[in-house]
């Protein structure tokens, strides 16, 4: 009798266990369903980088313009402190507007798939250090 008694209860205990262990997970998408939804990734992810690029193109040429402006405006200045101010000023943006044209023209080149490492584009790298100065 205790025998029966003990695998009524191992029984009875064992069932969820064992129903809960034949549950299946669904398995990550393969195949392909799996190279859709990374075409379909890399299309949105181009798209993305299209308009970035647009956006990053307007954003310089309104750079460009006032940096005209400015060097236009610096003939009308009479004093020369003020001068100096306005001639560091335009050098500082000078330099500004002349690296964000070089990074376009780099990401420009590069095209929407480098900037995903995942799509065939470089591993990302750790930032540099600062040494102190």
């Amino acid at each position: 009798m205790k025998v029966k008694s003990f695998l009524l209860i191992v029984t009875f205990a064992l069932t969820p266990v064992m129903s809960a262990q034949s549950a299946r997970v669904p398995a990550p998408a393969s195949g392909p369903d799996r190279g859709q939804q990374r075409a379909e990734h890399r299309q949105a992810m181009m798209e993305m980088h299209k308009q970035e690029m647009e956006a990053m193109k307007a954003d310089l040429e309104k750079m460009k313009s006032s940096l005209a402006q400015m060097k236009a405006n610096l003939l009308t200045i009479r004093d020369r402190n003020e001068m100096d101010r306005w001639r560091n000023n335009i050098d500082m943006w000078d330099a500004m507007v002349g690296h964000m044209d070089r990074m376009l023209k780099q990401m420009e080149s590069m095209g929407p798939g480098m900037m995903e490492p995942d799509m065939g584009g470089p591993p990302p790298t750790a930032p540099a250090k600062k040494k102190p100065q």
